[in-house]
């Protein structure tokens, strides 16, 4: 329409993450005819990707903010509204300074929570994607998802809220089988046409790509849109921990053929159950027992089938019926692994070792971690007196600077980077009194 009326008034489309598919639309929608394109890079080097199976997702999480950030502010993403605010209430009983943040929270809530984190150091906010435009906060140190993000465009728009300062960030992620029936439910639930959730269901299978790879994630993530990283990272849990892959040739085969002789009617838990032997009322009920393929995965346990078929469905040999209530169903690419004419590598689920904790990565070894808490306490008070996030009186790198190099005077404190002369008359005089009493007490 825009175009019809204002045929003379030059346009242009902006957006933060899209593959070549959204622009093209994007193209279209708007008719923008041969307009050009300016595609920036998307690599964040100093953003950690770390994706990991779901298992104990309370404890998981745990683990990793107790092990890794205990101190530093982050975003965590859910799901569901309900699950932000038992999410944050379960972190405060822990210690943490958490706030939830959804949609449907009073504006005063969100207003409050939203300025917290902004303000105060070490916050953490558990949120639904409501959380998040237009937040500029240098220093968050980790992005976690408890939940499958829908898309690899929200993915990587999310965790590019954490290390906007440049330093070591943690992009977290657990995820399982449950969360991609639960998203396909949503999209098959929505009021969408049918090609919106054709598209939808592509750019799911994509993320879900994403996390069963055994490659580097930062070369696929940028490859999706369109960006070449000519070499693996060397930041990413696959580079860093290279993943162990077994043949699944033979368990892939029995797991389909599972699948065809019960019927594809069907969920995981029971077809794991006939391949097992399990003897169930279910079983009993349907005659799987008498199935060829009953009994005969007794070499997996009930985990490592689940994980041959989790596997199986991200790499699009099964699909998930949703109106058959999460019945799996054989897809046209296994036909080639059923006839023997193809084999297949999986990944070995295993327990990653914790990583170490960032903050050792970027904190200068000759640094006076005493004087750093000095700093960021004089930070602190300065910005409550001014209402105002503490980064924008300095940020960190700018007080770790001052640790090392442990300015007495104005003359010494203006040499700093990130002290112009504003700042130099503003706020000197009260960080170099914060030092001296340092000096003077040790």
């Amino acid at each position: 329409i825009l175009h019809e009326y204002f045929p003379d008034v030059p346009r242009i489309a902006l957006t933060a993450t899209a593959d070549e598919r959204t622009r093209t639309e994007i193209i279209h929608r708007l008719d923008l005819g041969e307009a050009r394109q300016f595609i920036a890079g998307f690599d964040r080097p100093n953003i950690r990707y770390r994706i990991a199976l779901k298992h104990n997702p309370r404890q998981q999480l745990l683990h990793f903010l107790k092990d890794e950030h205990p101190t530093d502010a982050g975003i965590i993403y859910c799901l569901s509204r309900k699950k932000t605010e038992e999410i944050a209430s379960w972190l405060q009983a822990q210690g943490f300074n958490a706030l939830p943040y959804h949609a449907g929270l009073s504006t005063e809530v969100k207003e409050d929570n939203q300025s917290r984190f902004l303000r105060e150091e070490g916050v953490i906010v558990v949120a639904t994607i409501a959380f998040g435009m237009g937040i500029d906060k240098p220093d968050v140190r980790f992005v976690a998802h408890l939940d499958l993000p829908k898309t690899v465009e929200s993915y990587y728009q999310e965790t590019g809220r954490g290390g906007r300062d440049g330093k070591p960030t943690d992009a977290w992620m657990i995820y399982g089988l449950q969360d991609v029936i639960k998203l396909r439910q949503m999209m098959d639930r929505s009021e969408g046409s049918e090609e919106h959730k054709r598209a939808e269901q592509h750019r799911l299978n994509a993320m879900l790509g994403l996390c069963e790879i055994t490659s580097c994630r930062r070369q696929v993530l940028l490859n999706y849109f369109g960006d070449a990283l000519p070499e693996p990272c060397g930041n990413c849990d696959n580079c860093l921990e290279p993943v162990d892959t077994w043949d699944g040739t033979e368990s892939a085969r029995m797991a389909l053929s599972a699948v065809y002789r019960s019927g594809q009617r069907f969920g995981v838990n029971h077809v794991v159950d006939i391949l097992l032997g399990a003897r169930t009322d279910k079983i009993a009920q349907h005659g799987h027992d008498q199935l060829p393929t009953y009994g005969i995965g007794k070499s997996l346990d009930n985990n490592q089938w689940s994980s041959v078929f989790r596997q199986l469905v991200a790499r699009g040999y099964l699909s998930v019926d949703l109106e058959r209530f999460g019945a799996l169903q054989l897809e046209e690419k296994c036909r080639p692994l059923l006839r023997g004419e193809e084999q297949i590598e999986l990944r070995r689920d295993v327990k990653k070792k914790e990583a170490k904790r960032l903050t050792k990565t970027y904190l200068p070894e000759d640094m006076d971690t005493a004087l750093w808490e000095v700093l960021r306490e004089c930070r602190r008070e300065l910005a409550s007196e001014q209402n105002i996030p503490p980064y924008i009186i300095f940020h960190d790198s700018t007080l770790q600077e001052m640790c090392v190099s442990v300015p007495q005077s104005m003359e010494q404190f203006g040499r700093i980077s990130g002290v112009g002369e504003r700042k130099l008359n503003k706020y000197g005089p009260a960080f170099l009194q914060a030092i001296n009493e340092h000096l003077a007490s040790e």
